[in-house]
């Protein structure tokens, strides 16, 4: 019985070290917001090679938020929610449409990221989901055909896109520690892992360099800010 005791009494001090030691140096949690322009654009893989030299960067917007959870002095977990406009563009007299065409998405997006810092440094990747909402294509128009809008049908059929989709988002970026809040620069790369169309393959790529404004939450650290 004594020696239960003691064991208890031993887990119960180290459970209180452990979230002193937490509280004291782990990284400090902090909310950000963020509205920033975005580039993306379509892997169309190796079976529609020949659409590559005809491929265009699509300069879209993404807002949301992003909520870094300190949990060590170098390590913190930072999930996010935004909504990204995403897409492609197609040069004219591509194989697909010959006339240049834009492909957009609306899509909500949640990453799941582990950060890693070294002082105002840190490299961060994770997993991301997301869920499309709606979209369009835009064909322009030509000699022969007038300029055409559809909006992009989204099911479960042969034809229809798909609404969700899921990848891998990677980068690195540094805070810069001002009087009253963070400004974060973020370089983020996103790899798309589904198939979203039903005509041709594409899976959505991005590149993203975006501006973080926040203010500290728990000032749980003893150090400076990272």
């Amino acid at each position: 019985m004594q020696q239960t005791i003691k064991s208890t009494k031993f887990l119960a001090v180290i459970m209180l070290l452990t979230s002193l030691a937490f509280n004291s140096y782990s990284q400090t949690s902090k909310l950000s917001i963020a509205i920033n322009s975005l580039t993306t654009n379509f892997n169309y893989g190796k079976a529609n090679a020949e659409l590559g030299p005809y491929k265009k960067n699509y300069q879209g917007l993404q807002a949301g938020f992003s909520y870094q959870a300190g949990i060590t002095p170098m390590f913190s977990i930072v999930p996010e929610i935004y909504f990204a406009m995403k897409g492609g563009t197609l040069k004219e007299n591509n194989p697909l449409t010959n006339a240049k065409s834009t492909l957009r998405l609306n899509s909500l997006e949640m990453p799941l990221l582990a950060r890693i810092h070294f002082n105002g440094l840190y490299f961060n990747a994770g997993p991301y989901a997301g869920y499309n909402v709606g979209g369009r294509l835009k064909v322009n128009g030509s000699g022969t055909s007038a300029e055409r809008t559809t909006k992009v049908p989204f099911g479960s059929s042969a034809a229809d896109f798909k609404r969700w989709g899921f990848g891998f988002q990677a980068g690195a970026g540094y805070n810069f520690n001002l009087k009253k809040s963070i400004l974060t620069l973020d370089v983020r790369y996103g790899y798309g892992m589904v198939n979203i169309s039903p005509d041709v393959e594409r899976n959505n790529r991005m590149l993203n360099i975006s501006i973080h404004v926040s203010r500290p939450g728990t000032k749980a650290s003893k150090q400076k800010e990272g």
